[in-house]
């Protein structure tokens, strides 16, 4: 859920979950007390429930009943005395119990005249009061608790004195003190609950988050996070978990480059030290006088110009590999035509190949006027490579190298393919590898640089291609490069 779908839905649970919660809570409360209240006798409710509430109304008209009675048993005629009346009213504390005087059938004083007439027609008659004053009378349509007692007028009338409390302010009042703690209930319930949810949706996912990052600065790239959660949170999984592939990815990279680094300055320390070492043991040969006859001189110093050659080729390689691999070397393309290109190229290499016993077939199934888009000196670096690798690998006494043309549609394939050792399994999907070589003798008459075919790879992927190889141990090596066909687009008039 999206942080900001998150602070709606807070803001609307913060405001209407409290509200609804305590309207059921006004509801229930409500009626559970008006049920309690209505429908018994008044000597029959267990008040228990609310005995400080029933304690306030007890003493507010018992004080009053009290004080009338005495007066009544004393001297009643008191109770005609408005004044005296008045000082009573004054005395009850609660506005909900008043008094109420009747001569005969006549109100005669009301401590609370509105309220009074409307409960007067239903009092009880002269001479009702035959139960103890601790007992009276419920009126249930109009919610009011009343006590009667009887005396007579001095004049001989009939009167009554009533001590009426109202009972739905009791209920009022209870209901307050619930409702108060219920809403005391319900913003410790809502504040909790909103809590748990944010915590659970928001801090406990940043406190993984945070956990996960430290893992990381720890160089714990294996701390993986995964998660179903939308919005902003699921993002941050996600992202981070992109950004720790990533650097695992990079990572491995590096290591493994920094492995082929120390591989590549070993090989090339071996390589060069090889024909150095020669170059020097044939000079000092020639300082020695050990040469001292013209055949001999002229061997040492043919041997010594071949070792030169071999360090001047292996630094040109690390040369141009070292630009191709920054793209520093431009490529020149040019629309070449395949049947006379790779023509020129055999023709080129075909007497070298003669002269070292290697025999040379080359076929052609493209259409002549086939056209490829190619740097015509890279392409050659390439075909010169697998043709050196051939030779260099070459265990037979006749060798025989294959170079075929052939036609796919939108692109040609180049097939090289030769008679020699062929290339292991294991080592067949490696060999592009850069500094990677299968010789682990790291025989000087044959170990290479081992960037060879990564310089070839290279080559043949800039030109949009792509090579493989197929190999059989002791039957010979086929290396297959694929190139776009170069097709014109008719124009229109």
């Amino acid at each position: 859920m999206k942080f900001k779908t998150r602070l709606r839905v807070t803001f609307i649970i913060i405001i209407l979950l409290p509200m609804a919660l305590m309207a059921f809570a006004f509801c229930g409360i409500g009626l559970y007390l008006m049920n309690v209240q209505k429908g018994l006798p008044i000597d029959q409710i267990d008040y228990t429930f609310m005995s400080e509430n029933m304690q306030e109304m007890v003493n507010a008209t018992e004080k009053a009943y009290l004080t009338l009675w005495e007066q009544a048993q004393t001297d009643p005629s008191k109770l005609a005395d408005r004044e005296y009346l008045d000082q009573v009213s004054s005395k009850i504390a609660r506005r909900s119990t008043y008094i109420i005087v009747r001569k005969e059938d006549e109100l005669y004083y009301a401590g609370n005249e509105p309220a009074a007439k409307l409960i007067f027609p239903k009092l009880p008659d002269y001479g009702e009061d035959d139960i103890s004053h601790e007992s009276g009378y419920y009126y249930d349509e109009y919610d009011k608790y009343v006590k009667q007692i009887d005396f007579l007028f001095p004049d001989g009338s009939r009167g009554s004195v009533f001590v009426v409390s109202r009972v739905n302010a009791l209920i009022s009042r209870h209901l307050l003190i619930d409702m108060m703690v219920a809403i005391l209930l319900i913003l410790i319930f809502t504040g909790v609950m909103l809590t748990r949810w944010i915590h659970k949706g928001v801090f406990d996912p940043i406190n993984e988050l945070n956990t996960a990052m430290q893992e990381i600065k720890e160089g714990n790239l294996e701390y993986a996070l995964e998660t179903d959660a939308k919005g902003e949170i699921g993002d941050l999984y996600r992202n981070y978990e992109d950004m720790r592939l990533q650097l695992k990815e990079s990572t491995e990279e590096n290591r493994e480059n920094e492995k082929q680094n120390k591989e590549f300055i070993s090989n090339i320390s071996h390589d060069l030290k090889t024909p150095i070492t020669a170059i020097k043991g044939y000079v000092e040969g020639i300082m020695d006088g050990v040469t001292n006859t013209p055949e001999k001189m002229d061997k040492y110093i043919k041997t010594i110009y071949n070792k030169a050659n071999d360090m001047e080729r292996l630094i040109n390689e690390l040369t141009f590999y070292s630009g191709i691999d920054n793209n520093r070397i431009p490529y020149d393309y040019h629309r070449i035509n395949v049947a006379e290109y790779f023509g020129d190229c055999v023709e080129e290499v075909g007497l070298d190949l003669e002269s070292k016993n290697i025999q040379l077939n080359y076929s052609n199934l493209t259409p002549p006027d086939t056209l490829v888009i190619a740097d015509p000196e890279q392409m050659k670096k390439v075909i010169n490579n697998i043709i050196s690798n051939s030779v260099k690998y070459m265990d037979k006494s006749h060798g025989v190298i294959d170079i075929r043309i052939l036609d796919e549609t939108d692109s040609i394939r180049i097939e090289i393919e030769d008679n020699g050792k062929g290339i292991a399994q294991k080592d067949l999907p490696r060999i592009f590898e850069r500094f990677y070589r299968t010789d682990t003798s790291r025989n000087s008459a044959q170990g290479g640089s081992g960037i060879g075919l990564s310089i070839v790879k290279k080559i043949i992927e800039d030109h949009g291609g792509y090579i493989w190889a197929t190999s059989r141990e002791g039957e010979g090596t086929c290396m297959h490069f694929v190139l776009r066909k170069y097709i014109e687009l008719p124009t229109g008039n």
